[in-house]
This record gives structure tokens, C-alpha cells and sequence, in this order.
């Protein structure tokens, strides 16, 4: 079966590309890895304005979605030019919040559902007005992303939903541009089920988007790297005619030729609500794994370039790592793709 986007949908991924490769992203992934959102912050309102993250916050609260795949298109765009921010974390917050604003099925049934500022964060979200860090708290991941820039920095932890008042300082990361703290304490914003429900929903969007942007990266290495090997000489000839190296590309192509299919289908059953299908764990390794398979071809073939901070090609050989591992490592998906 084969998984392509429509014309309306390609034409909207061509013009985030267009508009992202004017921005000048790497500066602002540097500026924003030092603490300074300012041009970040900017990035995220271009976004905006052309409604990236309406896609995921429903109709009836100021948005256009939910529409999982043209989320998909949007965050291999995203990836691609290693845009900076809770960009994942505002979009599977705005699932997590619009699942528990969502009608409850049966009558009488008892709803607990968010107040306070909470319950007006979706038309902000949907207008480009709030960064918003959603962290799903356990032992393994007791960090959220970016807490000291986002408005509002929402905990699930059990079956309660918070809000952090503060967060602790920043952690270093492999990707200084993840800037990572524990989440302070707050007030209960929802409990119950309906909770844990919405938060598992929100998470496989969040495997989603992070898989979308790590196919996005891959390519964006991909591209980088058969660009450098083209220009390269060595013994008079260039580099990229030598077969070791035609191998070594022809892999990375195949693994991320192999992960747009499962991103899309994921997407697509997102999109028909398949709350049990194992398309969305499918692409999260898939994607992941390829692009961290680029990350480290790029790294080779540019002559280890990469593990120094000066050229831009750092900034994505450094998150290829991160977004592997984020909203679930290649192991726990690989446990539900496998699970009986």
C-alpha cells in the first residue's frame, strides 16, 4: 500500500519549507540552547500565522483539527530545519486537553475535567500564543522540556493532571537545544480515568510528531551529507564515487525510505481513532532509528565534523539521539509492536 500525501498537503509541507529556510533556524537553535527564546519565539509566531498549530486543537475551540496527518507533513518540516521548542510537547498537550474537554459518553456519567487557566490554553495553543510543556511524569522521565521557556508547563502523574508553578534548574542534555528540568509543584487541574485516558492518546500523538520530525532530520542529514561527499576530494576524485561510501548512503536512504511509509500510516490511524493499532510504536522506531542511522553516516562522512559545535551540522547530529530516545525508547515500542 502506498502512503502520499495530497496536493493541498504537499504544497502546505513546500511552504513551511520555503519559509523555515529563509529563518535562519540554526541561530535561533543556538540562541535558544543558551537560554534566549526571543528568536525562537519568533519562529514559533511564522508558524502560527499559517495555522501549524491550529492542526491540533478541534474546531470548537478556535482550531482546525484534530488532523493527524497534515501534523505528520507539518513536523517532518519541523525536523528538517531543527526548529527549536516544545513543539512536540504543545501539540500533545493540546490532545491531552481537548480529550478531557470532550463530552463523556452516557448520561450521568461524572466528568472531571480541567479549570482554571487551563481550560482556556487551547485557542492560545491553536493561535500560537502559548508554548506549552507536557510532561507524562515516571520514574525514568522525570523531566520536562523546556519548563523555564513555555507559558505553562502541565504534569500528568497517575491519574492527575497539574500544573508545575515552577520548574527546577536546567539539566544538560546531548541536545543543548532540549533543555530539560524537574517540574515543581501545583495545583490538580483533572483527575480520574478519563485522565490516564487522555494522556495515553496524547502520548501517541507526541510518538507521532517526534517521529515525523526525526524522518524530517534524517533527510535533512541525508542531504547534507551527499552534498559534502559530492564537493569532497580525495586522490583527485570525489568522495561520494568511492563504493564504501555509495553503501554507506544507499542504507541511510533505505532506512528512512522505510520509515515515511509507517509515519503516514501511523497518522492515518490516528486519524480513524485506532487507539490499539501498533502503527504509531512501528514508526516511532522506525523513523527514530533511521535517523539516528543518518546522524551517525553524517558524522563519518563529513571526517567527525559533527562532534564539534561550530558547523550548523551539529545541531542536527546532536538531537538525532534525543529524538530517538524521547516519548518512548526503541525498546518500550518495540515492546508494544510485539505485545500478545
Amino acid at each position: 500500500m502506498r502512503f502520499l500525501l495530497d496536493r493541498e498537503q504537499r504544497e502546505f509541507a513546500r511552504t513551511l519549507d520555503t519559509m523555515l529556510g529563509a529563518a535562519d533556524t540554526p541561530a535561533a537553535v543556538r540562541a535558544w540552547a543558551a537560554g534566549d527564546p526571543g528568536p525562537g519565539r519568533a519562529l514559533w509566531g511564522k508558524l502560527a500565522a499559517v495555522g501549524v498549530f491550529a492542526l491540533a486543537v478541534p474546531e470548537r475551540d478556535g482550531g482546525l483539527g484534530p488532523h493527524p496527518v497534515e501534523l505528520a507533513a507539518v513536523f517532518v518540516e519541523l525536523g528538517r530545519h531543527a526548529v527549536p521548542g516544545p513543539l512536540v510537547e504543545t501539540v500533545a498537550a493540546a490532545t491531552l486537553l481537548a480529550a478531557l474537554d470532550a463530552p463523556a459518553g452516557g448520561p450521568g456519567r461524572a466528568v472531571s475535567r480541567p479549570g482554571g487557566d487551563a481550560a482556556g490554553l487551547l485557542p492560545r495553543i491553536a493561535a500560537g500564543h502559548s508554548l506549552v510543556s507536557l510532561c507524562l511524569l515516571t520514574p525514568a522521565q522525570p523531566y520536562a522540556l523546556d519548563a523555564d521557556a513555555a507559558d505553562a508547563v502541565l504534569v500528568v502523574e497517575g491519574d492527575a493532571l497539574r500544573r508545575a508553578e515552577s520548574a527546577g534548574p536546567v539539566q544538560r542534555s546531548a541536545d543543548p537545544a532540549r533543555r530539560l528540568a524537574r517540574p515543581g509543584p501545583g495545583p490538580v487541574l483533572a483527575r480520574g480515568p478519563r485522565v490516564r485516558a487522555a494522556a495515553d492518546r496524547a502520548a501517541d500523538v507526541a510518538a507521532l510528531a517526534t517521529a515525523a520530525q526525526a524522518l524530517g532530520l534524517g533527510r535533512a542529514l541525508l542531504d547534507a551529507t551527499v552534498g559534502y561527499v559530492r564537493d569532497r576530494r580525495q586522490f583527485g576524485v570525489p568522495v561520494g564515487s568511492f563504493q564504501a561510501v555509495k553503501h554507506r548512503l544507499a542504507d541511510t536512504l533505505l532506512g528512512l525510505e522505510f520509515a515515511e511509509p509507517l509515519v503516514y500510516a501511523a497518522a492515518l490511524a490516528l486519524a480513524r481513532g485506532a487507539a490499539d493499532d501498533r502503527s504509531v510504536p512501528a514508526a516511532k522506531v522506525a523513523a527514530g532509528e533511521a535517523a539516528y542511522a543518518a546522524a551517525r553516516t553524517a558524522l563519518q562522512l563529513h571526517g567527525a565534523l559533527g562532534y564539534t559545535e561550530e558547523p550548523d551540522l551539529s545541531l542536527w547530529i546532536r538531537k538525532a539521539r534525543a529524538l530517538r530516545d524521547a516519548w518512548g525508547t526503541p525498546a518500550a515500542h518495540r515492546a508494544r509492536v510485539l505485545a500478545p
